[in-house]
Order: C-alpha cells, then sequence, then structure tokens
C-alpha cells in the first residue's frame, strides 16, 4: 500500500503563511470583515487546525506499528473497541466522526493496542471517505501483522449530511471491511459482531 505524503508548508519568520492567506480570501469572498476584532487572527488559526486535522499525511502508517511488534503464540481474537475517530470529509471539508471497531486474529504476532489507536488516527487525519479509511485500516493491518484475519467497523455521523443537503441530524454510517478468517467464516465475524455490540 502506498503511503501518501505531503509536504508541511513551513513558513520562514517575518512571512505571511500562504494557508492563511487563502483562509482570509475565504472569509472576504463570504463578505466578511477580516479586520474586526473576532477575525483579525482567525485566518491563521484556521491554517493551524487545518495542518492539525490533515497531520496524518506526515506519518509512515508502516512505522506506527513496525515498533511495537511482539512475539508471542497467543490464537484468539483480540479487539480494541470504540475508538474515537475524527476526520474530515474530502467532498465538503466537514466534520465526521464517531468510532472505529478493530480485531485480529494473531499468527505469532501481536501488536501494542495503543498502535491500533494511533493507525486510526493517521488514516483519520487525512481528508477522507468513511470507505476508504475502513478499507485502509485493515489493509495495513494485514501487511504488516500477516494475521489469520482483520475486521474493521467504523461507525460515524457526517456533518457534511447533518449541516446541509438533506439535513437529517442524527443518522449514522456504517462501513466494515473483513479479511482472511473474518470473511471466510461466518462464526468469527458473528463473533466480533457480537463482542462489539456487548
Amino acid at each position: 500500500m502506498k503511503n501518501s505524503k505531503k509536504v508541511v508548508s513551513l513558513v520562514p519568520s517575518g512571512q505571511k503563511d500562504p494557508l492563511a492567506q487563502l483562509a482570509r480570501n475565504i472569509l472576504k469572498e463570504l463578505g466578511e470583515d477580516t479586520e474586526r476584532e473576532g477575525l483579525v487572527k482567525t485566518p491563521e488559526r484556521i491554517a493551524k487546525a487545518l495542518r492539525f486535522l490533515t497531520k496524518g499525511y506526515d506519518q509512515d502508517v508502516e512505522e506506527v506499528l513496525n515498533g511495537a511488534l511482539f512475539a508471542e503464540e497467543h490464537e484468539e481474537m483480540v479487539i480494541l473497541k470504540d475508538i474515537s475517530i475524527y476526520s474530515l470529509c474530502e467532498h465538503h471539508l466537514l466534520p465526521f466522526f464517531g468510532k472505529c471497531h478493530v480485531a485480529y486474529l494473531p499468527n505469532k504476532k501481536i501488536v501494542g493496542l495503543s498502535k491500533i489507536a494511533r493507525l486510526v488516527d493517521v488514516f483519520a487525519r487525512r481528508l477522507q471517505v468513511q470507505e476508504r479509511m475502513t478499507n485502509e485500516i485493515a489493509q495495513i493491518m494485514q501487511k504488516v501483522l500477516e494475521p489469520r484475519g482483520v475486521a474493521v467497523v467504523i461507525e460515524a455521523e457526517h456533518l457534511c449530511m447533518q449541516m446541509r443537503g438533506v439535513q437529517k441530524s442524527g443518522s449514522v454510517m456504517i462501513t466494515s471491511a473483513m479479511l482472511g478468517a473474518f470473511r471466510n467464516r461466518q462464526e468469527t465475524r458473528a463473533e466480533f459482531m457480537k463482542l462489539i455490540r456487548d
């Protein structure tokens, strides 16, 4: 899987941040006075927030997992559920947020639990669609850990649907990616789904 890389804009001292300037132009196009007290520093805040919310482009997903792989004979399902996610929809740059549940069946290797949460965060901190993010998490887990199976389920609310368009608040989108034993064995998949619902 190819990792996306984004060049971080390092603005030399004394020079204007181009991302902040773009934000200032957007505010002006909306009819705002960018010199009024409440908006004077808003373009810089927008630039800083966007860089934070997309910092996943600058992180190597394989390095995140490889730092904490351990040889272990454990063969039963490992689940980390209710991982909070916050991401930006790539279609409108509006947030979507919710929970991610990840499981794998070890094959002589396990990974530190915090690394799974960090992996989820790497993909969430990019412009995303939920379907792709679900698959990306599952695929990299499968590639690095080489387990007997991986399962990922994401449940999220999308503000691009709630604040605009059809304006349906409270609606939740659920996506899943099942690899290996989770795809091939109904009982394994059913056990995972039951455990994340309990």
